[in-house]
């Protein structure tokens, strides 16, 4: 196989299959309750072949919620960097996107776009897990 024809499955499997990293940066861990329900038998995201990992080495997209604080900064953008391009980041929840009702504290730099480039924000507090699908539907047409 010559090199496009591999690029184009690539392309495809990475379209077909995302598969998720989810950090949470200091939150109150309702979105992380969200995001966690999206495996369950009510909404099965793996039909759709939506994968949660637990490496960054492995993930495509990484899944922030929570503000970010100082002393997640580094841990934050340590995980970035270690998911292989190409890479997208979407916040979900109002505390991602903003830093929601934490913003001003005197520890928190106010949401993930501070500290790393956001492909898709998801606003609610918490967020529903069909809003959350939908975002990521929205983010893999985006990579199209």
């Amino acid at each position: 196989m010559n090199k496009t024809k591999t690029s184009k499955i690539i392309k495809w499997a990475r379209q077909k299959s995302p598969w998720l990293l989810h950090f949470n940066t200091g939150g109150c861990n309702g979105c992380d309750i969200e995001i966690l329900s999206l495996l369950t038998p009510r909404y099965d995201v793996e039909r759709f072949g939506i994968l949660k990992e637990s490496s960054p080495r492995h993930a495509d997209i990484l899944i922030c919620t929570g503000p970010v604080t100082q002393q997640v900064k580094p841990r934050l953008q340590r995980i970035y960097d270690q998911i292989p391009e190409p890479k997208w980041v979407l916040a979900v929840g109002s505390c991602s996107c903003s830093g929601g009702i934490f913003s001003g504290a005197h520890n928190i730099l106010g949401g993930i776009d501070k500290v790393l480039p956001v492909d898709m924000y998801i606003a609610g507090c918490p967020c529903r897990p069909e809003a959350i699908i939908d975002g990521i539907v929205k983010l893999l047409e985006q990579i199209r």
